[in-house]
């Protein structure tokens, strides 16, 4: 493994954790909208409860995917 593989792997962990603590504690009332877009499928009945993010799903990939090109393209 590259010396730099091993930095960017490091500084993704590191603000993953970020992330997720920010969010843990409480400062993730901003993302509320997260999940019930229109597009996301939800269906609740008595016994049974179905939940497809669709639309969510398909807006965080296109921001990771936004995302790593940005840094493909810094990278080189």
């Amino acid at each position: 493994m590259t010396p730099q593989l091993g930095k960017l792997l490091l500084f993704l962990g590191l603000g993953l954790a970020l992330l997720g603590g920010f969010l843990w504690l409480g400062g993730g009332n901003w993302l509320s909208w997260f999940g019930r877009l229109p597009g996301d499928v939800r269906v609740e009945r008595p016994g049974f409860r179905l939940y497809m993010p669709l639309v969510s799903m398909l807006l965080l990939s296109l921001l990771l995917s936004l995302v790593l090109w940005v840094v493909r393209r810094l990278g080189s």
